[in-house]
């Protein structure tokens, strides 16, 4: 494991452990988190952790064409009863990614630390988020970060606070990217929702890929 100073560098990815980590400390400049996406890497940690910077092999990603709906959802889709937009309310977005209880963690790993860091990213035009509002209240989303010029979407979390909201703000987000003609969304680990809903895992060295073919 490396421990990284204010010098802004990353160790190979092929240095990471088992789990994927690859390296502690640094910071979370614009500058930093740009860099460690376009090499495959992105932070993932606790309140009372320092940042732990992660490049895990195999990698979890999710093709555009290969979302899968199911006919329930296609049907709330069909019902129009939700509104969805894109960029409308990042900070909310966010706050509810991290303030949402979920069975499977003991906590939230999206610091206030990291709320401002994306937070700063998002007025630069670099991280996303989609909005999912039902009679004028936010109830899901997703946020991520957009390498445009790589066609790669890096999803980072999403939430719901009515069944199938983030679902269909991923369904409106993956239709966006299929425009857009993107290669792939980096969904990062492995977990049953994200499989249930089409994604699969990739050799590292797949993933980094898409990262360099343009």
């Amino acid at each position: 494991m490396y421990f990284l100073t204010e010098k802004l560098w990353f160790p190979e990815v092929s240095e990471a452990d088992s789990d994927g980590l690859l390296a502690v400390g640094g910071d979370l400049s614009v500058e930093r988190l740009k860099l460690a996406y376009r090499l495959g890497i992105f932070p993932w940690y606790g309140d009372a952790q320092p940042i732990m910077w992660w490049s895990p092999n195999p990698r979890m990603v999710l093709f555009p064409d290969k979302l899968y709906v199911s006919k329930n959802l296609q049907k709330k889709i069909k019902k129009g009863i939700f509104t969805v937009t894109f960029n409308t309310n990042f900070t909310e977005v966010i706050q509810q990614c991290a303030n949402v209880p979920r069975s499977d963690q003991g906590g939230t790993w999206i610091t206030e630390e990291m709320e401002i860091a994306y937070i700063k990213l998002h007025q630069l035009g670099i991280a996303t988020s989609v909005e999912v509002w039902l009679d004028g209240r936010l109830v899901g989303g997703l946020y991520g970060v957009d390498l445009l010029d790589k066609k790669v979407f890096c999803g980072e979390s999403m939430f719901s606070l009515v069944s199938d909201a983030s679902k269909i703000a991923l369904y409106y987000l993956v239709e966006e990217l299929k425009k857009r003609n993107y290669q792939i969304i980096d969904c990062q680990m492995y977990t049953e929702h994200l499989e249930r809903m089409g994604a699969e895992e990739v050799p590292r060295e797949q993933f980094l890929d898409y990262l360099t073919k343009r």
